[in-house]
């Protein structure tokens, strides 16, 4: 049985360099992440019992697939959303991007960019749905309206396959190729910060606080796999 988080390194420094958001102190958490083991087989399409689990083998390790956020937002989080709009493309039988984060109340365009038909559902209990078969060029969308995690799929491609993270608030990077991430406008606080990644079987976990008068934290994570 593999158990997540072999190895946890973390490091946390602060800066006294604050930042000012609308006259009120704020601060930005930012850092790297480093998964050190690569796996490389691609996942099939997974039985239907399979679809309400979040981790499992067989996944590309890829720190553009991690997503960084803090689990508990604070006040005035989920306000001023505006028409928040999101893609993702369907090109070379590939989801891109695989792993995409957005706010609860997004609209998502899944964009067909192949030359073939493709068929996007999922069966997530937070957002099932059934795209039905289109053709290139064309596009369907869904607005996500719960926080949750939406497993993507394509039912003519078995090999395609996709994540979608919904949140209810805006404190969330998905991580760069090089692992570096950004959370902006933090205020002041002690928050818990979780770092997820398909591969792991449930999300990394770290205490973080910005300081009152604002500024830049830095939190530096290396993931490892184990088994017991």
């Amino acid at each position: 049985m593999t158990r997540a988080l072999a190895a946890v390194l973390l490091t946390l420094a602060a800066f006294a360099l604050p930042v000012t958001a609308g006259g009120r102190a704020s601060g930005a958490i930012r850092g790297r992440i480093e998964l050190e083991e690569t796996i490389s087989a691609i996942q099939a399409r997974p039985n239907v019992g399979d679809l309400g689990s979040r981790g499992h083998r067989g996944i590309s390790v890829d720190q553009r697939r991690t997503v960084v956020y803090l689990e508990t937002a604070p006040r005035g989080a989920f306000e001023d959303r505006g028409d928040m709009r999101a893609r993702m493309d369907q090109r070379n039988e590939t989801f891109v991007p695989h792993v995409l984060a957005v706010m609860a109340g997004t609209t998502v365009e899944f964009l067909n960019s192949d030359r073939t038909y493709h068929n996007v559902f999922s069966l997530s209990r937070i957002r099932p749905f059934d795209l039905g078969r289109y053709p290139t060029g064309k596009s369907k969308f869904i607005r996500f309206e719960r926080p949750g995690i939406v497993r993507v799929f394509c039912d003519i491609h078995s090999h395609m396959s996709a994540f979608i993270l919904v949140f209810g608030h805006r404190f969330f990077d998905v991580a760069a190729a090089d692992g570096r991430f950004r959370i902006e406008n933090v205020p002041p606080g002690t928050y818990t910060v979780a770092v997820w990644n398909e591969t792991l079987p449930k999300e990394s976990t770290h205490r973080v606080t910005v300081p009152d008068e604002g500024g830049e934290v830095e939190l530096n994570v290396t993931l490892g796999r184990g088994r017991q």
